[in-house]
């Protein structure tokens, strides 16, 4: 629900966090930031999880975790263990609640990639006494992003090379028909549990071989036929 101000707002609100839309002079306007959690495999095994299809499991990120692309990420305060997540990112630009599996691309504007940035030493501390992961997962500029790509010019990818290297080194090398929970379970499952609303991203999990960065690393990776991701670590 939203307030219209009867006579103004005692502050200026902050900017509308956003993304360019490739392509255009657009900008794509973020509303929410999902992240599914073990969403391959491989990496619940690397994190000592069982891979079973168990249901899925989101947190959330905060709109202005959003980096856009062209900036450098910052290494966060309060930590030591950093950690690189490379995800293909959802953007939604419809929204409903209860969406069946079978309309649920309907409400894809298009597709991205991203960095699930991680302080990994908080979230463990967290995990280890049950407490929420936001501490580790949705401080500022934990949410690295390219350009919003639509699918209009590039349909909906359901397979394809994610990939990130750093300092040239391949680290992370998955492939997204490895994804247990598919980009159209993923959003008719959600929709079961919030309003989606157009405007809304979705962070679809990353596959082994998430590793610490330091600073003066450099980040690359993408989705092949999607987009890719450059960035600095300072």
């Amino acid at each position: 629900m939203t307030l219209s101000p009867a006579a103004g707002y005692v502050f200026d609100p902050p900017a509308v966090a956003a993304l360019p839309v490739a392509g255009t002079e657009n900008l794509f306007p973020v509303h929410r930031i999902y992240c599914v959690g073990r969403n391959y495999a491989d990496h619940a095994i690397e994190m000592g999880h069982d891979p079973s299809r168990e249901a899925p499991f989101f947190f959330q990120k905060n709109p202005d975790s959003i980096l856009p692309p062209g900036h450098d990420f910052p290494y966060p305060s309060a930590t030591r263990d950093v950690h690189h997540e490379m995800e293909l990112v959802v953007a939604l630009g419809g929204g409903g609640v209860d969406v069946p599996v079978d309309r649920a691309l309907d409400l894809v504007f298009g597709y991205g990639v991203g960095l699930d940035m991680t302080r990994r030493d908080l979230q463990g501390e967290a995990k280890k006494a049950g407490r929420p992961w936001e501490v580790g997962k949705a401080f500022e500029a934990s949410a690295p992003a390219s350009a919003i790509v639509p699918a209009s010019r590039i349909g909906h990818p359901a397979s394809g090379r994610i990939w990130l290297e750093v300092n040239g080194a391949v680290k992370q090398d998955g492939d997204l028909a490895q994804m247990i929970w598919k980009v159209p379970e993923m959003i008719a499952y959600l929709s079961g549990l919030f309003r989606l609303q157009p405007g809304d991203l979705i962070f679809s999990g990353t596959p082994a071989g998430v590793g610490p960065v330091v600073r003066g690393d450099r980040l690359r990776g993408g989705v092949d036929g999607v987009a890719e991701i450059a960035l600095g670590v300072v």
